[in-house]
């Protein structure tokens, strides 16, 4: 076969540069943001612990004897060394009824972007450990009988199937499940404890280094005085456990899975921003989100409360993450997935995008002003870090659902998708998602 000149590479380098000008061009700003890394971790890992999946319909043979999979991870934050991060799965099937047997965990793991794999690491010192156990992550609990209503321990049987016993290690042990909370969202504080975000209250949660409660958990009043109810809740809030959930849906001021999806620490460590996912059901501007400051130190939301506006009434946020005192990332997405670059996806993911914004500077209307950071679907991958999921030299990050984004320093990202387990089918057709981790660096700094 004849070898190709030098001169024909530099042209067809030459083509590839021109089709992603051309094709990345429209998104303004954002176009030049490129790939770095990527490492993915197999949907199909699993970490021991109480049987799980008796409760969901999926794609694999269930149920998970002994042990729960290590997905859904809903935000991310730095782990104990470089290159380690600490992650936080949700509350595991999707649904209040069906992950009552799925233990709330923060992983520890480690992001090889020269191998590409993703690692289980050790907690508290980052070694990698070559399986996940117990020592690369940790359980909720409420040793103490903080919680002033009924959790899935204080039970007999499991209140999806009342003829299965709960499982004695979350009986015992008082463990935090899917079936009590859904935690979208944590951060860690300068004393070493973890601050979440959960849906289902809407409430925010604080844990010692240990993952034990340490307070009652702290639900969002309704400082806007939208609506009728003191405070902010969704269909899942205990106060409506013993509803027929349409009566449930009808008396909530929030819909269901629309709670604290964002949560951000600001850099001077003594505030928190609550974002939900979604609006409040009785505000006339379906586009308005809510940021709610929380004061850390006297454990109270403050009087302040900024206001997000969506492109579209559709879309969701999927992360709020603090830069400095001021400025914030939004993960803003739509419900779609699959890659746009793949003609076998019929109704592909249209809009995955990353915002700055500044809660000091505000638009005519009141919400704060959003500068385009990344289009997630348009990342320009030259070098061929993607390897077969880089189409032109464009690489798409097209899943349902993004929820994890971590500046690394002012240029680089560090991002993650929540691949519900077993239910996100964005990255290949009929294919389960990994969950893939990215790096990626913006084509100007953040700060």
């Amino acid at each position: 076969m004849r070898q190709k000149s030098s001169r024909f590479w530099a042209w067809e380098r030459f083509v590839q540069y021109l089709i992603i000008f051309f094709c990345l061009q429209p998104t303004n700003s954002a176009w030049g943001a490129e790939l770095l890394g990527r490492a993915i971790l197999a949907a199909d890992t699993f970490a021991p612990g109480p049987t799980s999946g008796q409760f969901k319909k999926t794609r694999r043979t269930v149920p998970f004897l002994h042990a729960q999979p290590v997905q859904g991870f809903s935000a991310v934050i730095p782990g104990p060394k470089k290159n380690t991060y600490l992650l936080v799965s949700d509350n595991g099937f999707g649904g209040k009824s069906n992950s009552p047997d799925y233990v709330l965990r923060i992983y520890a793991v480690e992001a090889d972007f020269v191998t590409g794999k993703v690692f289980p690491v050790n907690l508290r010192t980052g070694a990698r450990l070559k399986s996940f156990n117990r020592k690369s992550f940790l359980e909720l609990k409420d040793r103490q009988n903080l919680l002033q209503f009924p959790i899935v321990a204080d039970r007999n049987t499991y209140p999806s199937n009342k003829s299965i016993p709960i499982s004695p290690a979350i009986r015992k042990n008082r463990l935090l499940t899917g079936g009590d909370f859904d935690i979208e969202s944590f951060r860690k504080a300068d004393d070493g404890t973890y601050w979440l975000g959960d849906e289902f209250g809407p409430f925010l949660l604080h844990v010692n280094p240990n993952g034990e409660l340490l307070d009652i958990p702290i639900p969002l009043p309704n400082l806007l005085g939208v609506g009728k109810l003191n405070f902010i809740k969704s269909p899942d809030n205990p106060k409506f456990v013993d509803l027929p959930r349409k009566e449930a849906e009808n008396l909530a001021n929030l819909s269901g899975s629309r709670g604290f999806e964002g949560l951000a620490l600001n850099r001077s460590g003594d505030k928190l921003y609550a974002m939900l996912e979604g609006p409040l059901k009785e505000d006339t501007n379906s586009q308005r989100l809510l940021i709610y400051e929380f004061d850390v130190a006297s454990k109270k939301y403050t009087s302040e409360i900024f206001a997000y506006k969506l492109e579209d009434s559709s879309h969701a946020i999927g992360e709020l993450t603090a830069i400095s005192d001021q400025e914030f990332i939004v993960i803003e997405r739509d419900h779609e997935q699959g890659d746009p670059n793949n003609r076998k996806f019929r109704e592909p993911a249209k809009f995955k995008r990353i915002y700055k914004i500044n809660i000091k500077n505000k638009d005519s209307q009141g919400f704060v002003k959003k500068e385009l950071l990344v289009d997630l679907l348009r990342i320009k991958d030259i070098q061929g870090v993607g390897g077969q999921a880089t189409r032109n030299g464009i690489f798409a990050f097209p899943f349902v659902t993004i929820e994890s984004v971590l500046p690394i320093n002012a240029t680089d990202l560090l991002i993650v998708n929540d691949n519900n387990y077993a239910d996100s089918i964005g990255r290949i057709p009929n294919q389960v998602d990994n969950t893939e981790f990215i790096l990626i660096r913006l084509d100007k700094p953040l700060y």
